[in-house]
C-alpha cells in the first residue's frame, strides 16, 4: 500500500489540486486546514472518498497536528498567509501563520520521523536582480519598514527552520519555492492578478493593473506544479535541497492583460494604479522574477508543458462557469 500523506492547508487552491492527485495516484492523504483562505467547496468532492479525510483545524492547535502527524509517512506543508494584499494589510498574521506554523510542523513532524516538504517562494530572492533566479543565489531583502517584506522574511526562516531540522536531527525536509502558480480555483481576493484579471474582463470591467505594468512574472500551471511536488515527495535525493518550482516563459503584467481581454473576447479596457493607492504608501515591487529549473530539471525531469495561453484559457473557462 502506498504511504500516507499529510497536506497542511489541504483545501487551498494547490492543495487541493494535490490533494484530487494523489489521491488518483493512490495515497492516503489527509488534509489540514482552517479554511481562513482555503475553502471547502475545493475538496467536497474527495469527501466521499475511503482514501481522503479532511479535517478542519489550524496546524497551532498541537494536539490535532499531533495526531494526525504520528499516522503520516509524509507531511506536504503547504499552510500559510498568501497573496500580496493580506500580507501588507495584517503582516502579524502573515508572520505568525509563517513562522510559528511551520515551526510546529517541523516539531511534530521529527517526533515521529515524516519527511516533510516545506513550501516556500520566489519572494525570498527578495530585490535580486541577477535572471535567472537560482537556488544558492544572495537575496536582497527590502527595509523592515516595509510590511511587504514580511512574507519573504517569514519564509526565509521557515527554509532556514526546515534545513536547520534536517542537518541537526536528520528529519528528511525538502524545499520548495514556488514562483507564480495559476490555475482553476485560485481566488484574486489576496491580489492573485490572473484570477483578479480574467474576472473583471469577464465582467467588462477595466483591468486594474499596478505601477506601469512593465514588472514581469513567469506563470506555471498548477498541473505542472503538483506533478512536481509529487516527485519530489517520492524522490530520496531530494532530502535537504532547495528546488525552485514554476516556469519560464515570462510576460509583462500589461502583456498579461491585454492577453486575458483578447482571450476573453472582452471589451474591457486597461487601467493603471499607482502602487500606493492598490496597496500601501512607499510598495516595493520585483520587477522581474525568473526561475532557473536546471536543478529540478535534473533531479526529475520537471518541464512544464502548459503554455501562457493554455493556463489563461483553463482560468478563463473556469470562471465562465462560476458566473
Amino acid at each position: 500500500m502506498k504511504e500516507k500523506i499529510l497536506i497542511t492547508g489541504g483545501a487551498g487552491f494547490i492543495g487541493s489540486h494535490l490533494c484530487e492527485y494523489l489521491v488518483h495516484q493512490g495515497y492516503r492523504v489527509v488534509a489540514i486546514d482552517d479554511l481562513s483562505t482555503g475553502r471547502l467547496e475545493n475538496i467536497q468532492h474527495l469527501r466521499p472518498l475511503p482514501s481522503f479525510q479532511f479535517v478542519r483545524e489550524t496546524i497551532t492547535n498541537s494536539q490535532v497536528l499531533d495526531r494526525l502527524a504520528s499516522e503520516a509517512d509524509i507531511i506536504i506543508h503547504l499552510a500559510a498567509a498568501v497573496g500580496v494584499k493580506l500580507i501588507v494589510e495584517d503582516p502579524v498574521h502573515t508572520i505568525r501563520t509563517n513562522i510559528i506554523g511551520t515551526e510546529e510542523v517541523l516539531n511534530t513532524a521529527n517526533r515521529y520521523g515524516c519527511k516533510v516538504l516545506i513550501a516556500s517562494t520566489s519572494e525570498v530572492y527578495g530585490k535580486g536582480v541577477r535572471v535567472p533566479f537560482t537556488e544558492e543565489d544572495d537575496r536582497l531583502m527590502g527595509s523592515t519598514s516595509h510590511s511587504r517584506w514580511a512574507y519573504a522574511a517569514s519564509k526565509a526562516v521557515d527554509e532556514f527552520l526546515g534545513l536547520a531540522y534536517h542537518r541537526q536531527f536528520g528529519l528528511p525536509v525538502v524545499i520548495m519555492r514556488f514562483f507564480n502558480t495559476v490555475g482553476p480555483r485560485q481566488t484574486g481576493q489576496y491580489g492573485m492578478v490572473v484570477p483578479r484579471f480574467v474576472r473583471q474582463a469577464l465582467k467588462g470591467e477595466p483591468l486594474q493593473v499596478y505601477g506601469d505594468g512593465q514588472q514581469s512574472r513567469c506563470f506555471a500551471d498548477v498541473s505542472d506544479v503538483i506533478w512536481a511536488v509529487a516527485r519530489l515527495a517520492e524522490h530520496p535525493k531530494a532530502v535537504g535541497e532547495v528546488f525552485n518550482i514554476g516556469a519560464t516563459q515570462e510576460v509583462s503584467i500589461l502583456d498579461l492583460a491585454q492577453r486575458i481581454i483578447g482571450l476573453a473576447g472582452s471589451a474591457s479596457q486597461v487601467q493603471f494604479v499607482p502602487y500606493e493607492q492598490a496597496y500601501a504608501p512607499g510598495f516595493e515591487d520585483m520587477r522581474r522574477r525568473v526561475p532557473s529549473l536546471e536543478k529540478i530539471n535534473r533531479l526529475i525531469g520537471y518541464n512544464p508543458k502548459c503554455s501562457l495561453d493554455d493556463i489563461l484559457n483553463r482560468v478563463i473557462a473556469y470562471e465562465q462557469q462560476r458566473i
